[in-house]
């Protein structure tokens, strides 16, 4: 979910074809010049980004965000609201992993166009993805309350469900059919399993299943709201963030937002446990917002996004951890919004969503960097 992207803004301020219904005119997308420079011809690394070898600008207005690579590498799946691209609210867009893209040509639409969908991922066969979307409840945007008695929260729907579909957008298998929120959904780098998070038991926990929908099994299971867990690289941890309430006051407080269908995400920590949620221990205690996790290629360190040294809510940077809490450093030093960094499968690259290269506005775009530790 991407929905923190508007906090920065707000503090800065079932098997069938598919009938898309976007007014965008979607054709083969054109490959233009790579973009490594801003418009003063600088470079968007920053001088202190000492990891990025080059960065490189791959969208370019509307909000993009949660982009994954194929198993190959290849090709890309993100989420975007750009309304030149002929949409209302987040869906899944395609992309190649070398391709700049036409701010007015929209690329190809995954998903139905109907609902607000999130948390599209590649399956093995890199000829599908699953992603979550409510347009089985209604085929207009959702509305996305964003402010609950002045304090800034997430909406949950219970309209969410996981779907499969392949890449000319047709839906091939729905994953879930439970009463309630399911999404969020990441599949293990070894192609066998899915994570997701849903509130079936009545609060938001993690929850595994066989990348046909098959088996599932609960993993966590303490009050707070579990989320964005990703797999390890060799599949047998998982990592995600969690607010886990503890005052009394506190746990009344989650307990009425879940009943009303929100969550408040402005004080999260990570934590890592087993596959099979054993194990489980925190691994951050910074303080603020600490969330979008991934694993770093070697399985040894976590990137994520966090606001913990911001005294006004932003900006959010990338930071990296080793797996026993220590080593903590900062990757990115922008000044509004770095989150959601992805390694692709051989290590190579990191896709990360960004503020930077917007001339002051409030678009949030895709940025691929050559990695380099």
């Amino acid at each position: 979910m991407k929905y923190i992207v508007t906090i920065v803004l707000t503090l800065v301020l079932l098997s069938c074809k598919t009938q898309n219904t976007s007014q965008a005119v979607v054709k083969k997308t054109t490959k233009t010049a790579p973009v490594y420079v801003n418009s003063e011809g600088h470079s968007l690394v920053f001088p202190e980004e000492k990891h990025f070898k080059s960065l490189r600008q791959v969208t370019f207005g509307g909000d993009n965000a949660e982009a994954y690579w194929s198993f190959d590498d290849k090709q890309l799946v993100f989420q975007s609201n750009h309304k030149k691209w002929g949409v209302e609210c987040d869906q899944m867009f395609l992309m190649d992993a070398d391709e700049t893209l036409d701010s007015l040509v929209a690329p190809p639409l995954l998903s139905t166009g109907k609902g607000r969908t999130t948390c599209a991922y590649f399956l093995p066969d890199n000829k599908s993805i699953v992603y979550a979307s409510t347009h089985l409840g209604g085929e207009e945007c959702p509305d996305a309350p964003l402010r609950k008695e002045g304090k800034y929260v997430w909406p949950i729907y219970d309209t969410y469900d996981i779907f499969v579909t392949d890449l000319e957008g047709n839906i091939t298998k729905q994953l879930t059919t439970e009463k309630g929120y399911d999404a969020e959904a990441t599949v293990s780098p070894k192609g066998d399993k899915i994570v997701f998070t849903s509130d079936r038991s009545g609060d938001l926990e993690l929850y595994t299943m066989n990348i046909d929908g098959s088996d599932v099994k609960q993993i966590t299971d303490q009050l707070g709201y579990d989320g964005g867990a990703f797999f390890s690289p060799d599949g047998t941890k998982l990592i995600f963030r969690s607010s886990r309430p503890k005052t009394e006051k506190d746990i009344k407080e989650y307990k009425d937002l879940l009943a009303d269908g929100l969550v408040m995400p402005t004080e999260m920590e990570l934590y890592i446990c087993n596959a099979d949620g054993s194990e489980l221990r925190q691994l951050t205690n910074l303080g603020n917002a600490n969330w979008s996790p991934f694993f770093h290629p070697s399985g040894e360190k976590i990137l994520f996004s966090s606001n913990f040294e911001a005294e006004r809510g932003f900006p959010f940077n990338l930071y990296m951890i080793d797996l026993d809490g220590k080593n903590l450093t900062r990757i990115t030093h922008g000044e509004t919004f770095d989150a959601f960094p992805v390694f692709s499968n051989d290590g190579t690259k990191l896709i990360f969503s960004s503020n930077r290269n917007n001339g002051g506005g409030r678009d949030t775009n895709l940025f691929i960097a050559e990695w380099q530790d």
